[in-house]
C-alpha cells in the first residue's frame, strides 16, 4: 500500500498546478491587453507627432510667403522632382559634389535633395534650371574654368 503522505503530496502540488494555471492564464490575458493598448498609443503618438511636423511646415512657409511671393513675381514658379534631379545628374555623368558646385551647393546638399530629405530653395531651383539648360559640353568647360 502507498504511503499517505506521498499520495497527499502529488494531490496537493496538483490542484496548487491547476491553481497556478489558472492565474497565469489571467495575468497573460491581462498583459495582451496591456501590451495592445500600448501598441495603439504608440501609434497614435507617431500620428500626432507627424501631424505636428506638417503643422510646423506649414507654418515656416506661412512664415517665408511674403519673401516668396516677391521672387515669383520675378521669376516663374519652378518644380522641384528628386528622381529628375538624380536623372539629370547621371545623364551628365557627374558627381553629386561636381553637380553642386554647378549649382552653387555642396554635394552633400545635392545628395538630400536627391534623397527627398531636403528641398531646395527658391533661388537654388533657379540655379537647378540653370543647370538643366547646360549640356554635357557646357558642363565641362564651366566646372574647368572654376
Amino acid at each position: 500500500m502507498p504511503n499517505i503522505a506521498t499520495i497527499l503530496k502529488a494531490e496537493i502540488s496538483r490542484v496548487a498546478r491547476k491553481e497556478v494555471r489558472a492565474e497565469i492564464e489571467t495575468l497573460r490575458k491581462a498583459s495582451a491587453q496591456h501590451r495592445s493598448a500600448i501598441a495603439a498609443l504608440r501609434r497614435q503618438v507617431d500620428s500626432l507627432e507627424k501631424e505636428l511636423r506638417r503643422a510646423h511646415k506649414g507654418a515656416a512657409r506661412v512664415r517665408s510667403s511674403p519673401d516668396a511671393a516677391a521672387s515669383t513675381e520675378q521669376a516663374p514658379a519652378r518644380r522641384f522632382s528628386a528622381a529628375r534631379l538624380a536623372a539629370h545628374r547621371g545623364k551628365l555623368g557627374l558627381s553629386a559634389a561636381a553637380y553642386g558646385q554647378l549649382v552653387g551647393v555642396s554635394g552633400q546638399t545635392i545628395y538630400h535633395w536627391e534623397q527627398g530629405k531636403a528641398r531646395p530653395r527658391a533661388a537654388q531651383l533657379q540655379a537647378l534650371a540653370g543647370v538643366r539648360g547646360m549640356g554635357k559640353r557646357d558642363v565641362q568647360q564651366h566646372l574647368s574654368a572654376a
